[in-house]
């Protein structure tokens, strides 16, 4: 459009209109109808509350400029942004990150691009304000990847206008409440031990805040029952290396254990340093346990016998269930649950 020539909003005819030669933005829609981009967004997002002139101006405005968005038939068709968002949280860890992929995958599948949030939960501040940025957006649905007692509790204020469901194992899922994945391969897990003749077992857990750590507890400890096994001693860790190897120290002081049954690889690899520290060998003196299989479990010594988790999967079946939802299911759509027994070196018979 030329500096001089009206647009559309103002109702001037001229024959000398240039069309634009790239394509354009919704910005370039907004200032030729006179109106804000956001204005353009609620109106490509099926927003009915527009007054009626001002829809006419932006509709004048999109024809004339011929606006065509990057996914626009779809967008166009369905009133959708096809926009998803993901509150995550320490992405960097194995699970998280495995999650975010196999959920940005099924999104891309479905013709959806997913937003990644990565939540800073220590700050209650910084969480309620990401929380609002998701409300104030223009996407169709939520998924939240991490379930932490902190999140949990921002939730409990947060009202999203969009369909919303939580991917992670929730004790009280947003919309729904998924499969809890980490109770899954315990039995499997439990039942080498006690052919190993393993009856004294610690188990270090995740923090007491996060959903899955309680989870694998809990498969644990059921586990454990199910087979006539006395409980696990239970130690506290915060998923690092490093709080197991300092826990891993202190139980060598005090307790008698023949197996250490780690919430996760990375704790597993900690353990396996304090005992070895110790002047003790595994698997001939403690087993060492862990959970996840990250590419490295293979590599360490001894090879870490560990569940796999199919991460990318619970990923992907999140963004099914969001779909779902978003559809109008009434029922939750319930994902099996992907585990499976890697079993290395650094599982042995029991020392008497």
């Amino acid at each position: 459009m030329s500096p001089t020539s009206p647009g559309p909003a103002h109702g001037a005819e001229s024959t000398d209109l240039e069309i634009p030669t790239k394509a354009a933005t919704i910005y370039d829609v907004a200032k030729a109808a006179g109106v804000s981009h956001q204005t353009v967004s609620r109106y490509l997002s099926g927003y009915a509350g527009i007054r009626p002139q001002t829809r006419e101006r932006v509709e004048q405005a999109l024809a004339f400029l011929d606006y065509r968005p990057n996914r626009s038939a779809r967008t166009l068709r369905t009133g959708r942004s096809q926009r998803l968002v993901a509150l995550t949280h320490q992405i960097d860890q194995f699970g998280p990150r495995k999650i975010v992929q196999g959920a940005s995958v099924a999104a891309r599948d479905l013709g959806y691009v997913l937003d990644i949030l990565s939540l800073d939960l220590a700050s209650t501040t910084a969480v309620e304000s990401a929380l609002e940025s998701v409300q104030a957006s223009e996407c169709d649905g939520v998924l939240v990847l991490t379930a932490t007692d902190e999140m949990s509790h921002a939730l409990r204020h947060a009202h999203f206008d969009v369909p919303a469901v939580t991917a992670d194992e929730a004790d009280d899922g947003l919309a729904q409440k998924p499969t809890q994945l980490s109770t899954a391969g315990f039995p499997a897990l439990v039942s080498h031990l006690d052919a190993l003749g393993h009856r004294r077992i610690a188990h270090i857990s995740g923090p007491a805040g996060w959903s899955a750590s309680r989870n694998r507890v809990r498969g644990l400890q059921a586990a454990l029952r199910a087979a006539d096994l006395p409980e696990a001693l239970i130690l506290e860790g915060d998923w690092s290396a490093a709080s197991a190897h300092r826990l891993t120290t202190r139980l060598l002081d005090t307790e008698a254990v023949t197996a250490i049954v780690a919430a996760n690889d990375q704790m597993a690899l900690g353990a396996i340093l304090a005992v070895t520290q110790r002047g003790l060998r595994v698997p001939h003196d403690i087993s060492v346990t862990g959970v996840d299989d990250i590419p490295e479990a293979a590599y360490i010594c001894p090879p870490l016998t560990t569940l796999r988790i199919d991460f990318g999967r619970q990923g992907h079946d999140a963004v099914r269930r969001l779909m779902a939802v978003m559809r109008g299911a009434k029922e939750p759509i319930l994902t099996s649950q992907h585990s499976q027994l890697i079993v290395r070196e650094s599982t042995g018979a029991a020392r008497e």
